[in-house]
């Protein structure tokens, strides 16, 4: 597998993409409080993903569309630990 620099890029923007919000799974989990979690925020964040892995998709990226996706599933993980935790 000969990897190019902009693929190494690619690779390092979706782990850290995918990863940034898994500290905060972990925290509302252990604390079981998503008060100070923006539902803005995360709303704003599902949209721009989906629009991302849309536009991934159509332009035949396998990295912008898998990113995204994976981007979706963390945020609609939060989207759910904001209903479950604050019901």
């Amino acid at each position: 597998m000969n990897l190019s620099y902009v693929d190494l890029i690619g690779m390092i923007a979706s782990v850290t993409s995918v990863t940034g919000f898994l500290p905060q799974i972990y925290k509302n989990q252990k604390t079981k409080s998503v008060q100070d979690l923006s539902a803005l925020m995360l709303l704003n964040f599902f949209i721009c993903s989906l629009a991302w892995a849309v536009y991934g998709g159509l332009m035949g990226s396998t990295y912008v569309l898998l990113t995204n996706v994976a981007c979706l599933c963390v945020c609609g993980f939060l989207l759910g630990q904001k209903m479950y935790f604050q019901r």
